[in-house]
């Protein structure tokens, strides 16, 4: 019984000092009084910077200047980053470029420095949305050193008609027919090029769907023809997307299939009732066909941008996926420390 006593009264002496010896180092934390929580964490992420509005590309007209924006996500690491520019879908006739914010700070946190461009759509017709693309790679490259990007990797994303986009800065990499503006010193190539829902053949944005869309799809007035085509105007009464088919092919991704592509992501839900998911299939058939890298995701039941595309399961597909293809940061080799520098 002594001996239990014993161990009971030397076991809480133990506790005793060793409250004693936590509560006496709290107190030497600045800021701490009686009562206050103490947590220590260890850094696991990088800060983020968001930099909004920036002019990539200005337009000069004859009785104005239109200025084009991105927005910046840039990791504040020291290592060399790839990057990534996504592109906003909205039929032809938007480009809202500061949404699906959950997709890019998923790839900023990933460490990919990621821009969103606004482009300039309907009533301006192609090519002016392709130059436009075009202009948001060489700025990039042209900025690389003051975001931390490495110039070799950059990738493109879009969806819905932002997918258009991606696919075409994908397939025309070589081609310099859409180089205009600044920066021509700067290439326009990408690396990487991943499509949402997107569209690859204007041709037949509807096929296999129901007789009344396909009748849509024949107006002069849907955004397809009016892109390739232009508005009614003057002595032009308008025309169906399917009044030259050449022209349409031009305009459209299927349509530069020649030559070896960057990598391909490609993703479409079964589901889709706006851009048929044939769009996606035939470019990754031609893709495929043609030997060019590329690897389609089919996701069953989901809607064209409805919410299985804001899902973490998709997203991180995105991210891995853009790992793998551009690589991750890399390190940059350490420069040599300068006499002083320490208590900077």
């Amino acid at each position: 019984m002594r001996l239990v006593k014993k161990l009971v009264i030397t076991g809480g002496f133990c506790m005793t000092l060793l409250s004693q010896a936590v509560l006496s180092a709290q107190p030497s934390l600045p800021g701490y009084t009686s009562g206050a929580e103490v947590i220590k964490v260890a850094p696991e992420r990088a800060q983020i910077d968001a930099l909004n509005g920036v002019v990539y590309s200005q337009i000069k007209q004859v009785r104005a200047v239109r200025q084009l924006h991105m927005s910046l996500l840039v990791p504040r690491t020291s290592a060399l980053k790839p990057a990534i520019i996504y592109f906003p879908g909205g039929g032809f006739i938007s480009a809202d470029y500061d949404k699906f914010i959950e997709m890019r700070m998923a790839l900023a946190e990933a460490g990919f420095v990621v821009a969103a461009a606004e482009y300039r759509v309907v009533p301006d017709t192609f090519p002016t949305p392709v130059i436009d693309g075009k202009a948001a790679v060489r700025y990039l490259r042209e900025h690389a050193q003051e975001y931390g990007i490495d110039p070799a990797r950059i990738g493109v994303l879009g969806d819905s008609a932002g997918g258009w986009m991606a696919q075409m800065l994908g397939v025309t990499g070589g081609d310099k027919v859409f180089d205009k503006g600044e920066y021509l010193n700067q290439s326009s190539q990408v690396q990487a090029a991943a499509t949402l829902y997107g569209i690859s053949d204007l041709r037949n944005i509807g096929a296999g769907f129901p007789a009344d869309v396909q009748k849509v799809h024949q107006s002069p007035a849907v955004t397809e023809a009016l892109l390739v085509n232009g508005p009614a105007f003057r002595n032009f009464a308008g025309a169906a997307i399917s009044a030259d088919p050449a022209k349409a092919l031009q305009a459209s991704p299927m349509g530069y299939l020649a030559g070896k592509k960057p990598p391909f992501l490609i993703m479409h839900g079964s589901a889709d009732t706006l851009v048929s998911p044939q769009q996606s299939e035939q470019l990754y058939t031609a893709l495929k066909k043609a030997g060019d890298p590329v690897q389609y995701v089919l996701v069953d039941g989901a809607e064209h941008g409805d919410i299985h595309w804001f899902q973490p399961v998709i997203i991180q597909k995105v991210v891995t996926w853009f790992s793998q293809t551009l690589g991750k940061p890399t390190p940059l080799k350490p420069q040599g420390k300068t006499p002083g520098n320490d208590q900077l």
